[in-house]
């Protein structure tokens, strides 16, 4: 489902900035994409920690595979809990990342995690309870933001593929492997005229780079 900002986000970021313009009319039929499953986005999010989105997709796509025998069945935290340490480390999760799918797995069961409680908080407040679960941190915890509570302007100055595309679309850099990265600094000053809609502006940079949308 489209966030329902979307719309007014892309109005007002085409009237301030040519550069992001420009990418939203290449990708104008495409847009963020909230799953609604607060175990999924967080699960997706550990997953993809620190590797490329296309490496993140094809891990997650195993662990499913795994996990969810019959096509129909749907992502559980029982069945993560259900798969062994050995299977879900074949799928290509190092040992740490299956220790945290596995522990929060056990806080939704636990029900340590209430999506409806989360989306009264705000978003600092929010990071905060998040990253109170070992193998959460603040990026994740954005991607929770960005993709399930539909946070419209959450800025993930850790995320190196935002990074990257600022520096490859306002710096007259040539996209590769070896593509230098701005700064937080540099990011965070770039990212000031897109408030309120930088969650928006952070998913375009993300398409601008990679075919593969960014999901989470």
């Amino acid at each position: 489902m489209t966030p329902h900002y979307w719309p007014a986000a892309k109005r007002s970021l085409a009237r301030r900035d040519p550069v992001l313009k420009a990418v939203m009319k290449a990708w104008q039929h495409e847009s963020l994409q909230n799953r609604g499953d607060p175990f999924l986005t967080l699960a997706r999010s550990i997953v993809g920690q620190q590797i490329s989105v296309r490496a993140a997709q094809t891990i997650w796509d195993r662990v499913v595979a795994c996990a969810c025998k019959n096509g129909n069945d749907t992502m559980t935290p029982e069945r993560i809990l259900r798969l062994r340490t050995a299977t879900l480390r074949q799928c290509g999760l190092s040992e740490r990342k299956v220790e945290y799918l596995k522990d929060l797995a056990r806080a939704f069961k636990a029900e340590h995690l209430d999506r409806d409680h989360l989306a009264r908080l705000d978003d600092e407040a929010v990071i905060l309870k998040l990253t109170a679960i070992r193998g959460i941190g603040r990026w994740t915890a954005e991607m929770f933001l960005i993709f399930n509570l539909d946070r419209p302007d959450v800025l993930p100055l850790d995320d190196i593929g935002l990074l990257r595309a600022i520096a490859v679309n306002y710096g007259q850099i040539r996209p590769g492997i070896d593509t230098p990265k701005a700064t937080r600094a540099q990011a965070a000053a770039l990212a000031e005229s897109w408030r309120p809609w930088r969650s928006a502006a952070t998913w375009y940079m993300w398409r601008s780079l990679d075919p593969l949308p960014v999901e989470y």
